[in-house]
């Protein structure tokens, strides 16, 4: 959710250069292009160059791995620093402890990538270092402002670190299927932050955007999926499985219901809002197939969590680092032709990727288009966005 921007002139001619200053204002400005660098990086080395991995993390460890904790759960970070400056008034972190927040990041990606074990210490330190850092960054201005409504995100990202530290001490002792667990729990918990953050922030926008529109904002509703979906959670990291699965079932239905509450025909010539109505229902049916899976129906495990990660999570997330940063940046709030390639881009090799997770003879070449489609995707928006997240806004606010 975006600091609202002023109608008036500013007072002082603003300059418009590229400056550290101005990239490291908020939290979203680094680490939006951060994030989308590493989500190309990521997946062109497993897809293309598998051969670059070393270390403890391999193969497809090391992609759940960067995909989850360097890719999704760092826009997550990004987007919490920024919108709690809104919330509270006061800007979590900005400048050189930004950059130190920054800095801590980049030591976790590539000490996890370089060989040696020295790198892969400092890898193994830093990427959950990140995560507690930033949890004690927001619970300061969220408890010292007694948000009592956001009093959980700190917690919540304290939890995506000690997922990621548990997941690389699995990596150390060579336990992969304890990894690959660990790897699931983290991405139950970004399914916790996600379903939290786009259930409040997507009626918003649609109202914001759409005139006359009114929909629910599905408070009680989304207490109850919080409450299902976070005791799914537990029940399946203590083995109860089948529980586990009909919770995860009925959390993702309650998305597919929210969405069709909020009227998403009223918003398909909008494509900042249709593309979070999207990825916030294919996040509802990925929750819904891996519950499945769970319950005992015979689903196809790489289907759901690709369903997850890549139809929910990156599809709201390319929906959320284009609105969010246009409207801090107090740019127009509209989707041109680039962006909605982006959008377009994202959803078609997420469809190619889940026709990829059923054997056939063209697997191995749905993967690699797939692939190419994502990295365009995310390199577009990087060239389109990084010049104007290098530079102050126009008005001289701190966007």
């Amino acid at each position: 959710m975006e600091i609202p921007v002023s109608i008036q002139d500013p007072p002082h001619k603003v300059s418009r250069k590229p400056s550290w200053r101005a990239w490291l204002q908020m939290g979203f400005r680094p680490l939006y292009p951060l994030a989308s660098v590493w989500a190309i990086v990521a997946v062109a080395i497993w897809i293309f160059w598998p051969q670059w991995l070393h270390g403890p993390l391999l193969g497809v460890a090391w992609h759940a791995h960067e995909m989850l904790w360097g890719f999704v759960a760092t826009v997550a970070v990004a987007f919490l620093l920024t919108a709690g400056a809104t919330w509270a008034g006061r800007n979590p972190l900005s400048g050189w402890p930004l950059a130190g927040l920054c800095a801590v990041w980049l030591l976790g990606r590539l000490g996890l990538l370089l060989p040696g074990q020295v790198a892969w210490a400092i890898g193994a330190i830093a990427s959950p270092l990140f995560f507690l850092l930033a949890a004690i960054a927001l619970g300061r201005v969220f408890y010292r402002h007694r948000l009592q409504r956001q009093y959980g995100l700190p917690l919540a990202v304290l939890g995506l670190g000690i997922l990621d530290a548990a997941s690389l001490w699995a990596a150390v002792h060579h336990d992969y299927g304890l990894l690959l667990q660990w790897v699931r729990a983290g991405m139950g918990v970004m399914a916790l932050i996600a379903l939290l953050i786009a259930r409040r922030v997507i009626p918003f926008f649609a109202m914001r955007a759409v005139s006359g529109l009114q929909i629910p904002k599905h408070t009680r509703s989304g207490q109850v999926q919080l409450t299902l979906a976070t005791l799914a959670l537990l029940c399946w990291l203590f083995q109860f499985t089948v529980i586990a699965g009909i919770l995860l079932f009925v959390s993702g239905l309650l998305s597919l219901w929210q969405v069709w509450q909020w009227q998403p025909g009223a918003v398909l010539k909008v494509p900042l809002l249709w593309v979070l109505y999207a990825g916030y229902a294919l996040l509802g049916l990925g929750l819904m197939g891996f519950g499945g899976i769970l319950a005992g129906l015979p689903w196809r495990p790489p289907a759901s969590i690709h369903m997850i990660g890549m139809g929910g999570f990156a599809v709201l997330i390319i929906g959320m680092i284009t609105r969010t940063a246009l409207g801090h940046l107090g740019k127009p709030l509209s989707a041109d032709g680039w962006m909605v390639s982006c959008y377009w881009a994202v959803l078609l090799a997420t469809f190619l990727r889940l026709l990829a997770a059923y054997p056939t003879s063209w697997s191995w070449p749905l993967m690699q288009v797939s692939a190419v489609l994502w990295c365009l995707a995310f390199a577009v928006y990087l060239v389109q966005f990084v010049p104007w997240l290098i530079r102050p806004r126009i008005d001289g606010r701190p966007g």
